[in-house]
């Protein structure tokens, strides 16, 4: 049998491809389906709000990840910018860790730099990607490619689109889309996670 990966609030999929590709069955758990003209999710996707799972539904896991959404936590990472930011939703964090318990189950979890004003400092990060839980203790060097829609409105590779963003409804598709591929898990490093918590490799 296949090592099971359980991939709460997965949107685009970065966590599940790297499972994926080292051999792991993944289930994502998301309250929409984030499909953008890319395909959509790459596991099996179940559309179910997160805080309705049990952990016991679990048990015969690997191991747990979570993306928990990041918006109200970014801007606590920017206090710069935003000098009183709102308190952030704790509930779908706390979820995860609910269900990791119950399940009796490994878990990481992966948010911004601003989470740690929270949860504590982060026990390592990769570029923007901070992971807290579980996190193996050995972490390899990583410089994610981001390569993507994000990049190229930064660069001012893309005026027309940049313009369109920038007046666009929080709520629009295109920004919708944008906001899944910047938080979206590189491929590298969902895939060396994988490979530490693979049952074959560590028997």
């Amino acid at each position: 049998m296949k090592p099971l990966c359980i991939d709460l609030y997965c949107g685009l999929g970065g966590w599940a491809e790297g499972f994926l590709a080292e051999g792991y069955d993944c289930i994502g758990f998301d309250i929409e389906r984030h499909d953008y003209g890319t395909g959509g999710y790459p596991g099996q996707l179940v559309l179910q709000d997160v805080l309705t799972l049990h952990g016991s539904q679990f048990r015969n896991a690997a191991v747990i990840v979570a993306s928990p959404p990041c918006q109200q936590y970014s801007l606590w990472g920017m206090r710069m910018f935003y000098p009183s930011p709102p308190e952030p939703d704790l509930t779908l964090w706390r979820a995860a860790l609910r269900i990791a318990v119950e399940a009796d189950v490994p878990l990481i979890v992966e948010n911004v730099r601003g989470a740690q004003y929270f949860w504590g400092r982060a026990a390592w990060k990769c570029g923007p990607y901070y992971l807290w839980g579980d996190v193996p203790a050995l972490m390899p060097k990583l410089k994610p490619k981001r390569k993507n829609m994000i990049d190229d409105i930064k660069n001012g590779e893309r005026r027309g689109m940049a313009h369109e963003f920038q007046h666009c409804s929080s709520k629009s598709l295109m920004r919708k889309r944008l906001t899944a591929e910047a938080a979206k898990i590189p491929f590298e490093l969902s895939r060396y996670v994988a490979s530490v918590y693979n049952p074959g490799v560590l028997a």
